[in-house]
């Protein structure tokens, strides 16, 4: 299939204005959007920008809660050629300082989850009217146009942090524009209503919420911290067609009691990305959730994707899918040698879809990419896994996750799956930790379900089922697993809590 030619995303807000202006663009709760409005007030934020001597390809910063106001600003720094870092605003003050620091933002737009800390940019407060308005350009402004370029900087993503210090990984329009034409295949169209409920500040988030807003359908905000039943009511009288989620929230969703007295009807697709998603639990959403299930497996630094439409492979829900069209994907050793099919290696990526590289940071860019005997440039995933006989890619585990004990490899995430077969368990994790006798060891953590046996005893129930080097020498309980903002377990702090304990 041949990509439609590019266009700027912020640039088909003012055509969908011309096509449907009193059609529904934005909502949360009880404020919205037209196109026609949300387009007046995405030119009246870039042209006070341009004002403010913000130029094309400089950039801006938006910390904060998901609002409508903050989707209006990023679109206005779009509009204006500048990038636009959406930052956490679940990050320490000083994180927080450093990633404005590190983006070069002109201008920092926050709300009040936001805490006081000292930065050059300018700081606008933008959930308080008045001083968003004491900012703002007059109504009816109207910026300077600025032709966008397909390889100029859209967002600068800050990593989780899962796996140490957050870098910032720049994307580039023709990133963004990539996903825009993979929604093609997926039903969205003027039409569609997708319901938001992850973090504007993650590629999660926006890889559903700009195919949407270019295609001209309805981008409806939940509204403070993920409550799943007051999203199922909201997907009901919205008549939600598509939704982004992390598994952990599909697992919330799926546990409701009344899960299934909700008329779901509406959807056509539902997406998940950003952390493993159990094969029982797709079944789970395929068997109950009306509409497709699509689980993408890629990295916010981009190269190659992977796609399991799992209402059309239920016999592969183990799996991430296949290479998405027009992505090369390979498995590589340690030594960086490509690897035949039906062998373990690192997943390494090519596509249309590339991060341009990490900002201010050359030589960790470098160490994220691999290029083949031609020349060709992948982004290293440091994910490890096999393609089986079908073209399809399960994953084993990260790379840096992997617990070499004993000279042995062993994947943490099959531990994991013995532990999650017990019924006791709502959650597990398995991390190495060090040992004198097999230089690294597995230890377990587990979420339980009300009666679950004493740790040691659980520990001794999956023992008996693992192999005799993969066998755990601690599990603890815990009330939760920690999280990043999009659901990734972190391992790392998991780690670092035992070898204080």
């Amino acid at each position: 299939m041949n990509a439609p030619a590019f266009r700027a995303i912020a640039q088909l807000v003012a055509a969908h204005a011309r096509a449907w202006p009193r059609q529904v663009a934005v909502q949360q709760g009880g404020r919205s959007l037209d196109w026609a409005s949300l387009d007046a007030a995405v030119d009246r934020v870039a042209a006070t920008l341009q004002r403010d001597g913000v130029r094309p390809r400089d950039s801006i910063a938006i910390c904060g809660a998901n609002s409508i106001d903050y989707l209006v600003l990023f679109l206005g720094g779009l509009r204006a050629g500048a990038a636009v870092a959406p930052l956490p605003n679940t990050a320490l003050p000083q994180q927080l300082a450093g990633m404005v620091e590190d983006s070069g933002a002109r201008v920092f737009f926050t709300d009040a989850s936001v805490p006081d800390f000292a930065t050059r940019a300018p700081r606008i407060g933008m959930e308080d009217p008045d001083a968003l308005r004491a900012w703002l350009a007059p109504a009816g402004s109207r910026p300077r146009p600025v032709a966008v370029q397909p390889d100029w900087a859209f967002n600068i993503i800050y990593s989780s942090g899962t796996t140490g210090t957050p870098k910032g990984i720049v994307q580039p329009h023709r990133m963004r524009w990539a996903h825009v034409a993979r929604a093609e295949n997926y039903g969205y169209d003027a039409d569609a209503v997708a319901l938001v409920a992850t973090s504007l500040c993650s590629n999660t988030t926006l890889v559903a919420v700009f195919p949407c807003l270019a295609k001209g359908g309805r981008v409806v905000l939940t509204e403070g911290r993920f409550d799943p039943a007051a999203y199922l009511r909201l997907a009901q009288r919205e008549r939600a067609t598509h939704a982004m989620l992390v598994p952990v929230q599909y697992q919330r969703l799926m546990a409701l009691p009344d899960f299934d007295r909700h008329d779901l009807g509406a959807f056509r697709m539902k997406f998940c990305t950003s952390a493993p998603f159990a094969a029982a639990l797709k079944a789970d959403v395929l068997a109950r959730w009306p509409g497709g299930l699509v689980e993408y497996y890629g990295m916010t630094e981009g190269g190659g994707t992977c796609v399991l439409e799992a209402h059309k492979f239920p016999d592969k829900l183990h799996t991430v899918g296949k290479p998405a069209e027009g992505h090369d994907i390979r498995l590589i050793d340690e030594a960086g040698q490509v690897l035949p099919a039906g062998e373990v290696g690192e997943v390494v990526g090519n596509s249309g879809a590339m991060m341009v590289g990490y900002q201010n940071q050359p030589g960790k860019t470098r160490e994220a990419e691999w290029h083949d005997a031609g020349g060709k440039r992948f982004i290293r995933t440091g994910d490890v896994g096999r393609f089986d006989a079908d073209g399809f890619l399960t994953l084993m585990d990260r790379r840096k996750d992997m617990v070499i004990s004993g000279g042995f490899n062993i994947y943490p995430s099959d531990l994991e799956a013995v532990l999650r077969g017990h019924p006791a368990v709502a959650e597990a994790a398995v991390v190495g930790v060090p040992s004198e006798t097999w230089g690294e060891t597995p230890v377990a953590f587990v979420v339980p379900h009300d009666g679950a046996p004493a740790a040691p005893e659980l520990r001794d129930w999956a023992n008996a089922r693992l192999g005799k080097t993969q066998r755990l020498a601690d599990l603890r309980f815990l009330a939760e697993l920690p999280r990043s903002d999009i659901g990734k377990v972190l391992k790392r702090e998991l780690r670092q809590f035992y070898l204080r304990s």
